[in-house]
């Protein structure tokens, strides 16, 4: 999956050639999975990277093989909501989406995943401090240690340090079914905001 030609460490390795999962199974990969791990190198992760919490998503696809994904995160102030609609391209296991925050297009690289247990996800493969970021995903909120070390070498390999590479606090099963009840209410009424607003 991956081809190390050099290990950078000073700034991103630009070397280093990343293909998607083969055979991606996009159906496969649907369903619930939890973002455990995130290596981020811009100043804005840098001021609350130690207040990580696992955040739960729900992954979509449509008839068109486009794909939605709903994230849930754990805030003081309560349930955090984000949506994202991503854009198939011509290769499996790689999609584009449009950044309301940084105004851009960005790319998302399925790189590895064995679909039952975990996944690593590379966002913005150009390889740019303020929008690249690597992801570990799980099935479950609390990950294998093996799984946890084959992340942290992944991101280390792009040239990430190890001050951006943090692995997300768990917050429990209590946390996650009041996150499931309180977030999904949450979910349905801006739903149904937006139906409204098509209808109108």
């Amino acid at each position: 999956l991956l081809l190390c030609m050099f290990l950078g460490t000073h700034g991103f390795n630009t070397h280093l050639v990343i293909e998607p999962q083969p055979n991606f199974d996009m159906e496969k990969f649907a369903g619930e999975w939890y973002r455990i791990g995130l290596a981020d190198e811009s100043p804005f992760f840098a001021m609350f990277k130690n207040h990580l919490k696992v955040s739960k998503g729900l992954l979509v696809p449509d008839a068109n093989g486009n794909v939605n994904l709903t994230m849930w995160s754990i805030r003081p102030y309560g349930c955090s909501i984000s949506v994202y609609s991503y854009e198939k391209t011509d290769v499996p296991g790689e999609f584009t989406y449009f950044s309301k925050r940084h105004n851009i297009i960005k790319d998302i690289t399925i790189v590895e995943t064995n679909y039952t247990d975990y996944s690593l996800v590379l966002k913005y493969k150009n390889m740019h401090k303020e929008y690249t970021q690597v992801a570990l995903y799980g099935r479950s909120s609390i990950q294998r240690p093996e799984l946890i070390e084959k992340f942290r070498s992944f991101a280390l390999s792009l040239g990430f340090s190890d001050e951006a590479i943090v692995i997300a606090a768990d917050v429990g099963k209590f946390a996650y079914d009041i996150m499931n009840k309180n977030c999904l209410f949450q979910t349905a009424m801006l739903q149904k905001s937006r139906n409204k607003l098509h209808l109108g």
